[in-house]
């Protein structure tokens, strides 16, 4: 039936009796299609029949339908035309993992976070009104993780305060967000669940009207509620209860929510099709573990990521010293503020891509206070697959901007656990980023000067080539090296291991060669070669650097190593670089030692 449901428009003509049969079906096509890509799978399950409901009530792309987050909007992309796409779903070229306006203009938003939606209602509703067309409507779809999200109460309260306008907010509440929804507000929508009409809902202590609590899979009483919120004319609050993972057993009982992102799965088992290595969220979350038995003041954030970032364990063996605020990272990084300044030292665990939401809380609540607070930031540089709102490229430099901040990149496991013991020693804030990738081998130093690593120095060689690598760049650097020195020149290869700010002896270990590569896996226009360069030009003579790193724009979605490549982050690329860099310097191989 999904050839019969390609558009809005095929969708409504569906009589209403067969709609079951399509809902299955779409259900079996997410599970064959995302166990072999890929992807968000159990959000998805759970909105079959809302969206569907949703497409056969109002005119999409007439009606502006936003889904907070963009991760349950698969079966959007389905009835909006997008079924085949999900042959390449979230590879490079491919049908996006999240909303992508490029795609369909039934894509209003490119929201792969939370808590936006709300916001984007505001907006959207007073340009259509002062367009002249109020018989549009907006709807917007919103979790409620979502709603644990400051920003979605700050949109909320603006729409209180003129509810007259055509907004239907359907609130999908499935009580989790990746783990179990906390929070007073998840406290009231249990209430308002259970209390059978009995509780009023905090929505309509606002001034708005609300409808529910209604069963997210019944999609006849799903239609008729919908569209009476629609014929209202105004502001109403459409509270849904759902299941993550209706219709897949395997994903119904998944306490542990693996099956919110999955991997490419065996559909009938669940079990992934080829093993994987130690990834670096779980050496965090081991090494989390023995650092806490020795050191009592130390707690952990995160906000609404307790099993993706590595906190499982810990949450389990140390419930009293976990904290998770929710979809709410200012909070979380203002709260983290306070239990320092009580005296404890906070770890703040989450992905790299959401540091920015909480910037202005790093830089004046905690920065300003010099706080000692660590940051540990997962999926730090090119995530792949998740596209340009999950790369976590920014996170140098905006970290860059904190005065006292110090940023460590470990190149392997061995120095994960050396660096993370270095930072929570550390009177100040500090940060640790990592990738979202397995950890590989260790890499061990030739020798140690001050806080930097000598990963490699030909011998009886002149001081021709200084590569310094940011952390997981430095098996390729290892790599271009020998290409390098190959052709006949003398290489020196360094970890700074804290890659902010440059200190005074990487400086001087630059000067001390003809020329200079930098690699990190960040935006190149803020980052370590960027900062060696700065600190380079109070030096009496010029030291010639060029940096290699991510281009300062948004990166579509695609295979890590293929992205990373692209940027010059290969060995065959770094190894070029420097042989030019070499070339245009003019000198002759040998020439200083």
């Amino acid at each position: 039936m999904l050839a019969e449901a390609c558009s809005p428009a095929q969708l409504r003509r569906i009589p209403r009796d067969r709609l079951p049969e399509l809902c299955t079906q779409i259900r079996e096509f997410l599970v064959t299609k995302v166990c072999a890509t890929g992807g968000h799978l159990g959000v998805n399950l759970g909105v079959v029949e809302l969206t569907v409901a949703l497409h056969r009530v109002f005119d999409s792309p007439r009606d502006a339908i936003v889904f907070d987050i963009g991760h349950q909007i698969y079966v959007h992309k389905i009835l909006t035309g997008r079924a085949a796409g999900f042959e390449g779903l979230r590879q490079e070229g491919g049908l996006s993992g999240y909303a992508c306006r490029a795609e369909s203009p039934h894509d209003w938003v490119e929201n792969s976070h939370a808590s936006t939606a709300l916001s984007y209602a505001d907006g959207l509703a007073d340009a259509f009104t002062i367009a002249g067309r109020t018989d549009r409507t907006v709807v917007t779809v919103i979790g409620d993780g979502a709603l644990t999200g400051g920003l979605a109460w700050e949109g909320l309260n603006n729409l209180a305060a003129r509810p007259d306008r055509r907004i239907v907010l359907v609130l999908n509440d499935n009580g989790r967000s990746y783990d179990r929804t906390v929070g007073g507000i998840a406290k009231h929508l249990k209430d308002l669940r259970l209390g059978e009409g009995q509780v009023r809902s905090i929505f309509e202590q606002l001034g708005l009207t609300y409808l529910g609590p209604i069963d997210g899979h019944d999609i006849d009483q799903l239609e008729r509620t919908l569209r009476s919120a629609g014929e209202f004319g105004k502001t109403v609050v459409v509270h849904v209860v759902t299941e993550k993972g209706f219709g897949y057993p395997l994903a119904e009982l998944d306490q542990a929510d693996h099956m919110h992102g999955i991997g490419v799965l065996d559909p009938r088992t669940g079990k992934p099709l080829s093993p994987t290595g130690q990834s670096w969220t779980s050496a965090f979350g081991d090494e989390i573990i023995r650092l806490a038995a020795r050191r009592t003041d130390l707690v952990c954030v995160t906000a609404a990521m307790t099993q993706p970032v590595g906190l499982l364990r810990f949450s389990q063996t140390y419930p009293g010293r976990m904290f998770d605020t929710g979809i709410a990272e200012q909070h979380a990084v203002c709260a983290a503020a306070g239990l320092a300044m009580g005296g404890l030292h906070p770890i703040v665990a989450m992905y790299s891509a959401f540091l920015g939401r909480a910037f202005d809380q790093v830089l004046f609540d905690v920065g300003l206070h010099h706080l000692p607070v660590t940051f540990v930031l997962d999926r730090a540089g090119i995530t792949g697959p998740d596209g340009p709102s999950h790369h976590g490229m920014w996170d140098t430099g905006l970290l860059g901007m904190v005065p006292g901040m110090r940023v460590a990149a470990p190149r392997d496991p061995a120095r994960l656990r050396e660096l993370l013991a270095e930072a929570v020693d550390h009177t100040g804030p500090s940060a640790l980023r990592f990738p979202k990738s397995t950890v590989g081998h260790d890499i061990p130093a030739l020798s140690r000067i001050d806080d930097m690593d000598i990963l490699h120095r030909s011998v009886g060689r002149s001081l021709d080539l200084l590569i310094v690598c940011a952390g997981v760049t430095a098996e390729q650097c290892l790599d271009a090296a020998a290409i390098v020195e190959a052709a006949g020149y003398g290489v020196t290869v360094v970890d700074p291991r804290w890659v902010d700010p440059v200190g005074s002896p990487l400086l001087h270990l630059a000067a001390r060669h003809r020329t200079v590569v930098t690699v990190e896996d960040a935006c190149v226009t803020r980052g370590l070669g960027t900062s060696l360069i700065r600190c380079a030009a109070a030096m009496p003579e010029p030291i010639p650097i060029r940096p290699i790193g991510i281009a300062a724009e948004f990166l579509r979605q695609g295979a890590r190593t293929d992205l990373l490549a692209a940027s010059g982050i290969s060995a065959g690329s770094i190894a070029s670089t420097g042989l030019q860099a070499l070339a245009d310097r003019g000198d002759p191989k040998g020439g200083r030692s």
